[in-house]
């Protein structure tokens, strides 16, 4: 990773929770040794199953529940405690949002926006995630996916230079995405540190420059996209490869480690390509029988395989 000084660091942290009925009212370690940094100028994401402890770290991070053990470090100060000035400099999104009910969205973005010595652009704010299209309703009577952007738009609120962002794209169409992606892009680029959760491994994927995985509590794997990608790829390399053809090929019967079948008329399925041997047993089949395939897609390693392979990992140990 980079010299230049973290906005967050996490060494070491766990936490409890609890007393927990089912367990005769012991306390259950959600958090067991979590570990991570995230940069300025850089989207951090916290990857992990439901119940892997990535809310619950964030919620460290943010001064929000104090941990049993580990050290947390958020803009170089303890975020425990009753500090303005750390407070102005983070911005955060909850996952449940936390929003007033009763409150209409542009009132109390003007009302959040005040208590900052330099807001951001509010009128631009309100223009680029639509609020005025809802304005006129009280928050208990918006949509999943505009709460979304409503929570968004607060915790951009007060220009932060930390910015973190539990769940920022549930809920939302196509449209809304793409202006929240734009817009975490452009903190990006304007320097802040942004921690991400997401379930959406292709939001991960596209918006990630570093990315943590998290599992019962443990930082299990780390790295950037392409270095996790890789490293999959390097430890268990498994490619398939899907072709389309005339409907009813006669199939042959493939090397060792091989599956070749017909998925749909005319679509072909090939699993366990490892080796440049098995790309060219395909094609001399091909070459063989005079196929021309009419497309062909060898498809790359994805950060959600990446993800379930280190989940099943933990399940077996």
């Amino acid at each position: 990773m980079s010299s230049v000084t973290p906005s967050l660091i996490i060494s070491e942290l766990s936490k409890d929770l609890g007393p927990v009925p089912a367990l005769n009212n012991r306390m259950l370690r959600v958090l067991d040794s979590v570990s991570l940094k995230a940069l300025p100028g850089q989207v951090t994401t916290l990857l992990g199953s439901n119940g892997a402890g990535k809310s619950t770290t964030l919620a460290c991070a943010q001064g929000l529940l104090r941990p049993e053990g580990g050290t947390i470090e958020l803009l170089g100060q303890d975020p425990f405690g009753d500090n303005p000035d750390l407070r102005s400099r983070v911005g955060v999104m909850l996952q449940d949002g936390g929003l007033p009910p009763s409150m209409r969205p542009i009132p109390l973005l003007r009302h959040v926006a005040g208590m900052y010595k330099k807001p951001i652009d509010i009128d631009a704010l309100i223009t680029r995630l639509d609020l005025e299209s809802f304005g006129s309703r009280t928050i208990r009577r918006l949509s999943g996916g505009q709460k979304q952007r409503v929570a968004l738009a607060l915790a951009l609120a007060g220009d932060p230079e930390v910015l973190f962002l539990d769940e920022p794209s549930a809920g939302l169409d196509p449209q809304s995405r793409q202006v929240v992606f734009d817009l975490i892009s452009e903190q990006r680029d304007l320097g802040k540190a942004i921690v991400l959760t997401t379930h959406l491994m292709d939001d991960a994927q596209r918006l990630s420059d570093y990315v943590y995985i998290i599992d019962k509590g443990r930082t299990v794997a780390q790295g950037t996209v392409t270095e996790l990608t890789t490293l999959a790829a390097s430890e268990h390399e498994n490619r398939p490869v899907n072709f389309g053809a005339s409907p009813s090929l006669e199939l042959p019967q493939p090397p060792a480690g091989l599956h070749l079948s017909e998925t749909a008329p005319g679509e072909y399925h090939l699993t366990g390509v490892s080796s440049a041997e098995h790309l060219n047993w395909l094609t001399s089949w091909w070459a063989r029988e005079g196929i021309l395939p009419t497309h062909m897609n060898l498809q790359a390693r994805s950060l959600e395989d990446v993800f379930l392979e280190f989940a099943q990992k933990e399940e077996t140990v």
